[in-house]
């Protein structure tokens, strides 16, 4: 069970927040912040493994408070939930140490994704930025692997849909696979490419023409 804590200064978001959370069974909701010095609070007093940490509040920003968590709590993913699509705030709130960057309009139907993404271990971004990080990620782990043709068709339809947003289970109910099938293509493509993180593979996309 992955403990998520949520902190965000408008009930009603929390609301929706809180039932979406509630619809998942192996998520559990242990705590709810309206501001930010309560969600330092409530980190520092519950260990949540994830915190989903709106962008603006009237006391302390969550950026401002992924600053004062990280250094202390390195484990614990912090989901930034915003209604800023910029740039400068995505690249800063990386920098300060949040593990996702999420739009709260597509927080319905990305919540859960971008939660199942962090704990992973990678790097979250709403797809309707993700290309503005492109050009700051790092270059993809020398290897003699690292051609598109040892992909096969299916690795490479999977990899376009990856690129474009898809979730596991969205794909596989696009190429008519199951979920499973569709995580071994996808840590096949991992594997091949020495690219672990959605940004890295969309940049390994535009630059192989995959994009297109």
């Amino acid at each position: 069970m992955t403990r998520i804590l949520i902190a965000d200064d408008h009930a009603i978001v929390r609301a929706g927040l809180r039932a979406l959370l509630h619809a998942e069974a192996d998520l559990e909701l242990i705590g709810e912040a309206s501001g930010g010095y309560e969600a330092i609070d409530l980190v520092e007093k519950n260990a949540p493994e994830v915190l989903v940490l709106d962008l603006s509040m009237p006391d302390l920003d969550g950026i401002s408070v992924t600053r004062n968590l990280k250094p202390r709590f390195p484990d614990l993913r912090i989901l930034i939930l915003t209604l800023h699509e910029d740039e400068a705030l995505l690249k800063e709130a990386i920098r300060a140490g949040a593990s996702g960057y999420i739009l709260k309009r597509a927080a319905e139907t990305e919540l859960v994704s971008a939660i199942q993404t962090v704990l992973r271990g990678e790097l979250f971004v709403d797809p309707s930025m993700l290309r503005s990080l492109i050009g700051e990620a790092q270059p993809a782990p020398a290897g003699p692997a690292k051609q598109a043709e040892d992909l096969t068709p299916r690795e490479i339809d999977v990899l376009k849909l990856i690129v474009e947003g898809y979730t596991n289970r969205q794909i596989g109910e696009k190429l008519v696979l199951s979920v499973r099938t569709v995580e071994g293509h996808r840590a096949n493509i991992a594997d091949k490419l020495g690219v672990h993180s959605r940004v890295d593979l969309v940049r390994y996309a535009r630059e192989h023409g995959l994009l297109e």
